[in-house]
């Protein structure tokens, strides 16, 4: 009867841990993860010299100590040799990044995406943009997979995107397709653009140290991403975060899902051009376009811009009241509108969430910006490697 975990699980286990601490952190010291992990001196010089033999970390002395005697070496993620491609799938536009290991955006690339564009036409547009970016590809660098983030419902077991309301999505196979045209030897994962951007901010971004995080994405549509006790909340097949279609006004306005009164429908794009007397305009150009009015003065912009404002708030607290998050980043679109209509937003909240709900929360933009998408599909792909290093390496 097995007791416990081998010695080599033991190993490997430490492996990930010191490799994930010096991927989200970046440039260490011997000392400071000796201390951070638990482990002694001579248990971090071995890990350390068995991932620098893989290829996966450097040391070298610190630049500067100010401090007597010898300086502890530093540990370093291979950012340049080690890197995931990650993708982007939004309503209007197809975004590929080249992300080393550690966080950093190296090279990207971005198409526009015409609306009705299918999984199987897309992904050749996304490999032909991975294989103008491996032209410029230093010798000897190592590729450890690809992660795609996508606005739509998507099956946790394979990728495939049950449904996409925005972008016309119906049973679309992008992580087979995207596979296909990249080959066998880069494992793709696909996962929602907001649970994504969630991850990556939660991992490296404004919700640092935040185990309750609510990530509120706009494109065309809304979505979440959810962070709880910590963990990413994804439900039963991956299909968890789909906010933005609460039904907010009893036979309201249609939404793309074939409901009625969805919250999107009042803060989503349609929802606002629609309410700005611009229903014939899309895009989130046309969506700034209102903002750029309602600040210049126009009357009827401004109505909208307060009308999904109050939206905005009414949702945020039916969200708050449930989760009780220590943070809601305004994420796309949403981060416009959170901008151009907070003081309506947070009065709204404020009517609206229990008290002890609001008393910490705090409400934030996004510090990966626009690249959270990226970054968080690129911490898809490094999830195996970070789970067990050598194996991937």
């Amino acid at each position: 009867m097995r007791v416990g975990p081998s010695q080599d699980e033991i190993r490997r286990q430490n492996l990930g841990a010191l490799l994930r601490h010096v991927h989200l952190h970046g440039a260490t010291t011997r000392a400071e993860l000796t201390t951070t992990l638990g482990l002694n001196r001579s248990t971090i010089g071995a890990l350390t010299a068995d991932l620098a033999a893989a290829g996966l970390v450097s040391e070298g002395a610190p630049k500067e100590t100010g401090r007597a005697g010898r300086p502890s070496l530093v540990v370093r993620p291979e950012s340049d040799r080690v890197f995931a491609y990650a993708y982007s799938i939004e309503v209007d536009r197809l975004r590929v990044a080249r992300v080393g290991l550690g966080g950093a955006v190296l090279d990207r690339r971005e198409l526009d995406r015409p609306r009705g564009l299918t999984a199987t036409e897309a992904a050749p547009l996304l490999a032909g943009a991975v294989k103008d970016m491996q032209q410029a590809l230093p010798a000897g660098t190592v590729c450890v997979g690809a992660g795609v983030a996508v606005c739509g419902m998507v099956r946790r077991d394979d990728g495939l995107v049950r449904l996409g309301p925005t972008t016309g999505w119906v049973d679309e196979p992008i992580g087979a397709a995207l596979g296909a045209e990249l080959g066998v030897d880069v494992p793709v994962t696909v996962g929602n653009v907001a649970d994504v951007a969630a991850f990556a901010e939660h991992a490296r971004g404004a919700a640092a140290g935040c185990d309750n995080v609510i990530y509120l994405y706009g494109d065309v549509g809304v979505g979440a991403g959810i962070i709880a006790g910590g963990r990413r909340l994804t439900g039963h097949g991956g299909y968890s975060g789909e906010v933005g279609h609460m039904v907010v006004v009893r036979d309201g306005a249609r939404c793309e899902c074939g409901n009625r009164g969805c919250w999107e429908t009042e803060i989503g794009e349609h929802g606002l051009l629609r309410a700005a007397g611009r229903s014939d305009a899309r895009g989130r150009d046309a969506m700034l376009a209102v903002f750029d009015a309602a600040d210049r003065g126009d009357a009827r912009a401004q109505t909208a811009v307060r009308q999904a404002g109050e939206w905005l708030g009414f949702g945020v607290a039916n969200l708050v009241n449930i989760f009780n998050p220590e943070m809601v980043i305004f994420g796309g679109t949403m981060r416009d509108l959170y901008l151009a209509a907070a003081a309506q937003m947070r009065s709204r909240l404020n009517s609206n969430g229990l008290p002890a709900c609001l008393e910490h929360v705090r409400l934030r933009t996004p510090k990966l910006g626009g690249d959270a998408p990226l970054v968080g599909a690129a911490e898809l792909a490094f999830d195996r490697l970070l789970a067990d290093p050598l194996d991937v390496s």
